[in-house]
């Protein structure tokens, strides 16, 4: 099944490129939601910057379901949410999340980022 995104490419502007790519949630670049958690794990290859972002109300269900995510460069994800780009040199093992009371994201010291691995265009939990 294709997926029908919520922008159309050519709406795609250069916003923060040349970091690679990124995991995203279909609830970002299909729903049109924004940015509520992200995360910079360990890169699997060199051209994966390590960003993983979510719109925040996946459950795992919808998280171990490979058709729900998808890998793209981080400027995409950046066209979809700006907030994202002050954050997009923080190193591995930053995470910021962004709660109903407070629009801005704020760090989150206390999440342990998983270790993943992409086999094919699948990402799996290691």
């Amino acid at each position: 099944m294709q997926k029908r995104f919520a922008k159309a490419a050519r709406d795609i502007k250069p916003l923060a490129c040349g970091y690679g790519a990124c995991f995203a949630t279909d609830r970002i670049i299909v729903d049109g939601m924004r940015v509520r958690f992200m995360y910079r794990g360990k890169p699997d290859n060199s051209i994966d910057s390590g960003w993983r972002f979510m719109a925040g109300d996946e459950t795992d269900d919808y998280m171990d379901n490979v058709v729900n995510i998808g890998i793209y460069d981080v400027n995409t994800i950046a066209n979809y949410d700006p907030d994202i780009i002050p954050h997009l040199d923080a190193p591995e093992g930053s995470a910021f999340e962004r709660t109903d009371a407070n629009d801005h994201f704020v760090k989150v010291v206390d999440y342990r980022i998983p270790e993943c691995r992409v086999s094919g265009a699948r990402f799996t939990p290691a």
